[in-house]
């Protein structure tokens, strides 16, 4: 048990040891080529067990703040990756990099970051679901409008990427969660360290995809990174506050807002722009676990401290 806490508190740090190990031994990561998106289905299957059934038909009685946040997830990061990509001066295909970042759903990782952050776990979760739902539609308008190219993104078969790796996964997590019984602690535990794994093995295989790029370019892109990543954080806090979200709430939609599907990103940039496209997102993918870390962190704290939370 205390193995299993040590795990699921420990994400920042198995992130970056995952990293170091791709960037430098690619071949250990590079094996998981034909089913690191598999592991995304793992992650929602122990969020499903680990998700209150009550604090779910509550969010869901609340539209009207499932609809605001996926306004912020597809105003703010958009807008940003459009920033982003005409400040750097980045050639056309890293500027189309960070722009696919923008615009890309927010993170499945993000809804494990949220619940280990004491945020709204089932409004991260719907608004996960929303946003990815509707992205083979929204995600190549805004690519089309901020890149001036239009991204092909067959609707049918992402639907169904998404039922199974997201949808169905976390409803049969849900449903197993009722028959638990006598080890419903241990699931407990074991379902966010689980989580956890499957998360480092997404960012490791992104590192270890790309790391012929990261070593030419990386550090540059990063910085750039970096930035997009902070100003989401930021952005997606301040407007929580504007649509007067509770601290739970501000929590799950300040991290839904900086962290993206920076996965999804990576392979949609491999399958239509060609890798330098596709190392904004690797990079982004790290970063945004380990930046989520400290953030989380300073939006507890904020939510502890009535005056900090008041200054905001």
């Amino acid at each position: 048990m205390r193995a299993l806490r040590l795990i699921s508190q420990s994400l920042a740090l198995l992130t970056l040891a995952g990293a170091v190990t791709a960037y430098f031994a690619p071949w250990v990561f590079l094996i998981f080529r034909d089913s690191f998106l598999w592991f995304f289905a793992v992650t929602m299957f122990a969020l499903g067990l680990v998700l209150e059934p009550a604090e779910l038909r509550e969010t869901l009685r609340r539209p009207k703040s499932i609809a605001l946040g996926v306004l912020a997830q597809y105003t703010i990061m958009p807008a940003l990756g459009f920033l982003t990509a005409w400040l750097s001066g980045a050639d056309s295909d890293l500027a189309l990099g960070f722009i696919l970042v923008g615009c890309a759903p927010d993170a499945m990782a993000g809804n494990l970051i949220v619940y280990l952050a004491g945020g709204a776990t089932a409004f991260s979760v719907a608004l996960t679901a929303v946003t990815t739902f509707i992205s083979p539609l929204v995600t190549p308008s805004l690519v089309l409008l901020l890149g001036g190219v239009f991204l092909p993104v067959p609707f049918w078969p992402m639907f169904r990427t998404v039922m199974l790796i997201v949808a169905l996964p976390l409803a049969a997590g849900m449903i197993l969660r009722r028959f638990t019984g006598s080890a419903k602690r241990v699931v407990q535990e074991a379902a966010p360290a689980v989580a956890v794994l499957s998360i480092v093995i997404i960012c490791a295989y992104a590192v270890a995809s790309n790391q012929q790029l990261i070593a030419n370019m990386g550090p540059s892109v990063l910085g750039w990174v970096v930035v997009l990543n902070g100003l989401g954080y930021l952005l997606g806090w301040l407007a929580a506050r504007l649509f007067r979200f509770d601290n739970r709430y501000a929590i799950a939609l300040a991290i839904d807002v900086g962290m993206q599907n920076a996965g999804l990103g990576v392979a949609l940039a491999l399958t239509h722009f060609g890798p330098r496209a596709a190392l904004p997102g690797a990079l982004f993918a790290v970063w945004c676990i380990l930046s989520a870390a400290a953030a989380t962190s300073v939006l507890r704290y904020r939510g502890r401290n009535p005056k900090a939370t008041k200054a905001g």
